[in-house]
């Protein structure tokens, strides 16, 4: 959606990421960060610097990042007040309303840009009779997204402090960044990057008016690149990070149909040592949760791989993980796709209607190979994420030409006992 029609024409210039190789990022054992500082805050303005203060110290504390060398280095995300996220929203106006859920809402925002090192300061603007004055004649203004947390939604000072310590560490080609956060007053605001192309959720189950829905070749590129960030987490980090709520809605697009996670407000530190398990309360959506997890709390790194195996199937077949308006049998995808994935021959009738026939035998039934096995209900049978990797970089390095391959006629799509072409 449009927003602040005064900066429709204005853009912003992206880097490229450096490739460097860096040991693991260091964090706080589960002991330490299950413990957050209170953040609870006066609803008086003029304790602002105090509450900033405030959290710059909780976070320093409880996060550190190995740079490398026998020294550690703390990091903080930059702080911003509320009157200048507000300033670069139009004071939050309907139309930067990007979207919103039970965490509250996100808006697109404008930060000037005023160095090379990414230091940020707000644009104000100001309208008068829909005339917009910018207090610098030429300015250098960055996209971002702002969200904004309900104060009585589901996302609370916990997952506020986890989601700016996890992604102050965290970096990764498939991760979104976060560029700052706002805890002034009892206002929690996160400051992301902006993606200009949504969420994957947007692209498989609602659409934008005239826009076609997603080819093979993306699909298999945007589930490549959402297990890279899985990967990430679970083998990079030190100790491991179970993101524990993956899901469509939280894999953002970026130009290309980049995909990067997003929201970790949810992530936990994963077992160490000799450890098989984290027991915690048990959150997440409904349809993606692990059995095992949602039965008993015991939180691995396989539950994280079960749901990316409910978000693949979504890829391939084009339906939700959980969607009432179907037929009793279903209305739950896994539930749905588990007697199919017995049967070779019925794997066409899986395939997505959207794609109108215009995919890869042998690649649908690989595609759907992963997610049978990502998706069972023990988790020792289910794949590590490595492995999940190595398999959808391949079949995203296929290139598929509907003009070369034929098309699949609806038809053999709808008949059980035909063997695809």
């Amino acid at each position: 959606m449009a927003c602040c029609s005064c900066f429709a024409c204005l853009g912003a210039d992206g880097g490229k990421m450096m490739k460097k190789k860096k040991s693991p990022p260091q964090i706080p054992s589960a002991s330490e960060r299950d413990k957050p500082p209170n953040l609870q805050s006066s609803a008086s303005s003029t304790v602002m610097k105090q509450d900033q203060e405030s959290f710059q110290l909780a976070a320093n504390k409880d996060i550190l990042v190995s740079n490398g060398s026998s020294e550690n280095r703390r990091i903080a995300a930059r702080t911003f007040t509320f009157r200048e996220l507000a300033a670069a929203t139009s004071n939050f106006r309907a139309d930067c309303l990007l979207g919103g859920g039970g965490f509250g809402r996100v808006y697109k925002g404008y930060l000037e840009t005023v160095d090379q090192a990414s230091n940020l300061q707000y644009a104000s603007c100001y309208h008068t009779a829909n005339i917009c004055l910018i207090k610098q004649e030429s300015l250098q203004l960055t996209v971002v997204a702002i969200k904004q947390l309900d104060r009585n939604g589901l996302q609370g000072n916990r997952e506020f402090l986890v989601e700016v310590l996890m992604l102050s560490v965290l970096h990764h080609p498939n991760l979104v960044n976060l560029i700052g956060y706002c805890a002034d007053g009892d206002q929690r605001l996160l400051v992301y990057e902006y993606m200009p192309l949504g969420s994957l959720e947007d692209h498989l189950h609602d659409p934008p008016p005239g826009k076609s829905r997603l080819d093979w070749n993306t699909r298999m590129k945007i589930a490549a690149g959402a297990a890279k960030g899985l990967e990430y987490l679970h083998d990079k980090a030190n100790p491991p990070v179970i993101y524990r709520d993956l899901k469509c809605s939280n894999i953002l697009l970026g130009e290309g149909y980049h995909p990067k996670l997003s929201d970790f407000g949810l992530a936990k530190l994963g077992p160490i040592g000799d450890k098989t398990h984290v027991s915690t309360r048990v959150m997440g959506t409904y349809g993606y949760c692990a059995p095992e997890y949602a039965m008993t709390g015991q939180l691995t790194l396989k539950s994280d791989v079960y749901s990316f195996g409910v978000v693949l199937l979504e890829i391939i077949t084009g339906r939700r993980a959980i969607n009432n308006t179907r037929a009793a049998g279903e209305q739950n995808l896994v539930a749905w796709a588990r007697p199919l994935f017995k049967d070779r021959r019925k794997f066409p009738q899986m395939a997505d209607p959207a794609l109108h026939g215009q995919y890869p035998s042998r690649g649908l039934y690989q595609a759907l190979a992963v997610a049978a096995m990502c998706v069972q209900e023990q988790p020792t049978m289910r794949p590590l994420i490595g492995d999940v990797v190595t398999a959808l970089a391949y079949l995203a390095s296929q290139t598929y030409h509907p003009e070369a391959h034929g098309v699949h006629r609806m038809s053999r799509l709808m008949s059980p006992g035909t063997q695809g072409v």
